[in-house]
């Protein structure tokens, strides 16, 4: 096992770094920005629906297939794992020191992370995870005392309880008098309604000022409806947590065990996400459909893909040193910072002040255009840990928790 530098949170000159992890986590914070690009090139629904808005040939479907089985929701739980076998090194390792005060340093860490995705959601996304990662995230250390396989099975706990209160929501809005509230909701957030699509079209336009005011007037609307999202995000940390724990995010499982969990667990999870699949086609993607099935009914599809994502990527890159594995592991040690910058370049392209595209290319040209992020961030990264310890967000985030600035240069 090939293990350098620092870990998954918390880097430091003197700490041990498993590179393959880092490079899990690169290419996690990679495929993010593969859905995110549709948050900013197209109206708000548009992102679960291709009925909505930019889906206008045989290549935007295929686009759309592929995405909702292979990338939506896979790698945000590939990085949400990710966030929890983190916080189960620093406590660990904290714990072994006997220094501090793990608990209170780990909600210090959590409410420095919230501001952050705070500050992120009204200048830039306004669908930011690091709030939702800072508040689910606060409850990991409850866990921590479990095992591996209790982990596990934690996490697969909350992930059911999440399914099962997304079906009694779902239920609502399949019954619902047509017209009445319950109806027109699921309709508006997740259908082709008319009006809802011309909203997305004068909010995707509107200059930085309306967009600032109108983020900080709904932020706490906009935070209301993450708080539902908590159990499955706690749920998502801890199998991270029993991952780590189990050795498999550690590099020290065979090749052949890794290759044979991905392999296992693609084939459980792929057959149903295309049966859901369908189930948004012969519905005619409704939204009182298409939001079950992309908020709750594949959730848990989603997290055994990212499992086999994680599994496939310890099989090619522990214990294996190579080029591709070097520049993956500089982009997930910069990890936060790309996924802050990937905002602003997408802002950049899309939006008003920037290049103007919203609204004007097709769900495939948006998927073409994520790579833009994806290829800077490849690049950047080597270059600047080649000078600097880590990076500018990551710096600024330990910086201001610990309350006090280390020097960023090497």
């Amino acid at each position: 096992m090939d293990r350098r530098g620092t870990t998954l949170t918390a880097p430091g000159p003197s700490e041990e770094r498993v590179v393959a992890l880092d490079a899990l986590r690169g290419i996690a914070v990679a495929g993010i920005a593969l859905m995110n690009v549709y948050i900013y090139a197209l109206p708000p629904a548009a992102y679960f629906n291709p009925a909505a808005a930019g889906s206008e040939s045989a290549l935007d479907a295929i686009d759309w297939a592929l995405s909702f089985l292979l990338v939506e929701d896979k790698f945000r739980s590939l990085f949400a794992m990710l966030f929890g076998a983190g916080v189960a090194i620093l406590i660990e390792r904290a714990g072994k020191d006997r220094r501090g005060h793990p608990l209170r340093d780990h909600a210090l860490r959590m409410l420095v992370l919230f501001a952050i995705g705070g500050a992120h959601a009204i200048l830039l996304a306004n669908n930011d995870v690091l709030r939702l990662y800072a508040m689910a995230g606060l409850f990991v250390p409850l866990f921590l005392r479990l095992d591996a396989r209790r982990l596990l099975v934690a996490g697969g706990i909350l992930m059911v309880l999440h399914v099962i209160g997304g079906t009694l929501i779902a239920y609502q809005w399949l019954t619902a008098e047509p017209g009445t509230q319950q109806a027109l909701l699921p309709d508006w957030a997740f259908g082709a309604n008319p009006d809802a699509l011309r909203y997305g079209q004068m909010i995707g336009t509107e200059s930085f000022a309306e967009r600032f005011a109108r983020r900080i007037a709904g932020f706490g609307p906009a935070l209301e409806t993450q708080v539902p999202g908590i159990p499955s995000a706690l749920g998502t940390m801890l199998v991270g947590a029993g991952l780590w724990r189990s050795g498999l995010l550690q590099g020290s499982w065979p090749r052949a065990r890794c290759l044979a969990l991905a392999r296992k667990l693609a084939l459980i999870a792929l057959p149903p996400l295309v049966l859901l699949m369908l189930v948004d086609m012969w519905t005619g993607f409704t939204g009182a459909v298409v939001g079950p099935v992309s908020l709750f009914w594949s959730l848990p599809f989603d997290l055994l893909l990212a499992i086999a994502y994680a599994a496939l990527v310890m099989a090619l890159f522990a214990g294996r040193e190579s080029a591709l594995r070097r520049v993956l592991a500089a982009t997930g040690r910069l990890s936060l910072t790309n996924y802050l910058l990937t905002s602003v370049v997408f802002a950049l392209l899309f939006n008003s002040w920037g290049l103007g595209l919203y609204g004007t290319v097709s769900r495939g040209g948006a998927f073409a255009l994520a790579f833009v992020p994806i290829v800077l961030m490849l690049i950047w990264s080597p270059l600047w840990l080649a000078r600097f310890r880590q990076g500018p967000f990551e710096w600024l985030w330990r910086g201001i928790a610990r309350g006090r600035f280390g020097q960023i240069r090497r």
